[in-house]
């Protein structure tokens, strides 16, 4: 697993919960590693156990986690390119969804060898689409979830979304768009405002 996925745990964990809690996660998954590398490679496994030492520390299910950590990811300020690279995707959500496919194309434009999950997106009709997600770890979809009720709300939105894990681990996210002019759009522009 890419570094920068356990390093968004990490700075997701500091950042909501705290560096002592950081400390009792790596302690109760039994690592040596306090601060990860961005840029360095470690075993999916380091990342499952990550995972479920988060989930035993805070007392809550995985799932709830996961969907949280997509959230911080494209909501915190100090993270603004990621909200951006999802941004890219299309003027309205409906292009925004569309152009998923490609999402981990357009991740490996900013880092080389960043290997997301695999994304399929399907349309359905009647503002209803399928997102099926394959990952080397279980548990992306719902990174993804937290991820895109975010980007709805930037868009003005209102969206439902459901997850299931189906046959061989791969999720599927099944998403409802219920008003696309909910309601005022957040402000994007293209080129980043220096400040």
């Amino acid at each position: 697993m890419h570094g920068l996925i356990n390093r968004s745990i990490q700075n997701y964990v500091c950042d909501t919960f705290g560096n002592d809690v950081w400390g009792q996660v790596t302690g109760s998954a039994d690592l040596a590693i306090i601060d990860f590398e961005a840029m360095m490679s470690y075993d999916d496994d380091v990342t499952t156990r990550l995972v479920d030492a988060v989930s035993l520390v805070m007392g809550r299910p995985i799932h709830e986690l996961l969907e949280d950590l997509g959230t911080y990811l494209v909501s915190t300020p100090k993270l603004e390119g990621v909200r951006r690279l999802l941004r890219f995707g299309g003027v309205t959500f409906e292009e925004f969804l569309l152009s998923l496919d490609d999402l981990p194309d357009r991740a490996r434009l900013a880092v080389s060898d960043l290997d997301l999950p695999e994304l399929e997106i399907d349309e359905r009709g009647n503002g209803c689409f399928e997102l099926l997600c394959r990952g080397s770890v279980s548990g992306f979809g719902y990174v993804f979830v937290g991820m895109l009720r975010v980007i709805a709300d930037d868009y003005g939105a209102l969206v439902l979304l459901d997850h299931e894990t189906g046959k061989n681990g791969v999720e599927k996210i099944f998403i409802t768009l219920v008003d696309k002019d909910f309601a005022q759009g957040r402000q994007f522009d293209l080129g980043a405002r220096l400040g």
